[in-house]
C-alpha cells in the first residue's frame, strides 16, 4: 500500500516544504529509503509513485511488465505522477524510468523541486543485488544493464534542479545533503505554528 504517513515526532517542526520534492535516479540510488527519512525529518508525507501505481493497478510492477509491457507501465506512471503533483507539498520517490519520459519530466520540473540522487555503478550493483523485484535487471547481467542505463539516463537525470550524491555513507549523511540542497533552493519555509509556539513559549 502507498506510504502516506508522517512522522511529526521526529520532525524539527521549524521548517516545512513549500513545494513537493521529487527524487529521481536509477534503481538502487536510495530514493525510497532517503525519501522516507527526509519526509520524517520535516514531518511531511512520503509518497512512492511505484507503490501508487501498484495500488491503482492491483498488480505488482513485475506483473504489469509481464502482462502489459513497459509502454503500458510508463503511461500509467505518467498519469499517477501528474496526479500526485497536484497534491499538497510532500516528498515523492519516483521510479528509475519516470524522469526519462519527456511529458513526465516536464511536469516534474514545473511542479516540483527535482533532486537527482546520483550513485556510482559499484554502489548501484551492490544495492540492486539484494532485491529480486527489478524487471529491467532480469534481462541479462545486472552490472552490464546498470552500466548501460547509466550511459542512457544520467545525461537526462542531469536536467534535475538539484544533484545529491548517494554513496555508501550512512543514510543520515545523504538525508542531510538533500535537506541542505532543498533549503538552498528555497524549498523550505518557516512553520508558522511552530514559530508562534516559540514566540509564546521562549
Amino acid at each position: 500500500m502507498p506510504d502516506r504517513t508522517t512522522n511529526d515526532a521526529k520532525a524539527p517542526n521549524r521548517r516545512r516544504l513549500s513545494r513537493t520534492v521529487a527524487l529521481v535516479g536509477l534503481m538502487g540510488a536510495g530514493k525510497t529509503v532517503i525519501g522516507k527519512r527526509v519526509a520524517a525529518a520535516l514531518g511531511a508525507t512520503f509518497r512512492d509513485s511505484d507503490a501508487e501505481i501498484e495500488a491503482a493497478a492491483a498488480m505488482t510492477i513485475p506483473e504489469i511488465f509481464a502482462s502489459h509491457g513497459e509502454a503500458y507501465f510508463r503511461a500509467g506512471e505518467r498519469r499517477v505522477i501528474a496526479r500526485l503533483l497536484t497534491e499538497p507539498p510532500h516528498v515523492l520517490a519516483t521510479g528509475g524510468g519516470a524522469f526519462m519520459d519527456p511529458d513526465t519530466r516536464s511536469i516534474m520540473l514545473e511542479k516540483a523541486i527535482t533532486v537527482w540522487l546520483k550513485a556510482d555503478l559499484d554502489t548501484l550493483t551492490r544495492r540492486c543485488s539484494r532485491k529480486s523485484n527489478r524487471p529491467l535487471l532480469k534481462k541479462g547481467d545486472p552490472r552490464t544493464i546498470l552500466s548501460r542505463l547509466i550511459d542512457e539516463r544520467y545525461p537526462v537525470y542531469a536536467e534535475a534542479r538539484l544533484v545529491v550524491h548517494s554513496g555508501e555513507e550512512p543514510h543520515e549523511v545523504t538525508v542531510a545533503r538533500v535537506l541542505e540542497a532543498v533549503a538552498d533552493a528555497g524549498g523550505l519555509e518557516a512553520n508558522d505554528v511552530a514559530s508562534s509556539r516559540e514566540t509564546t513559549n521562549p
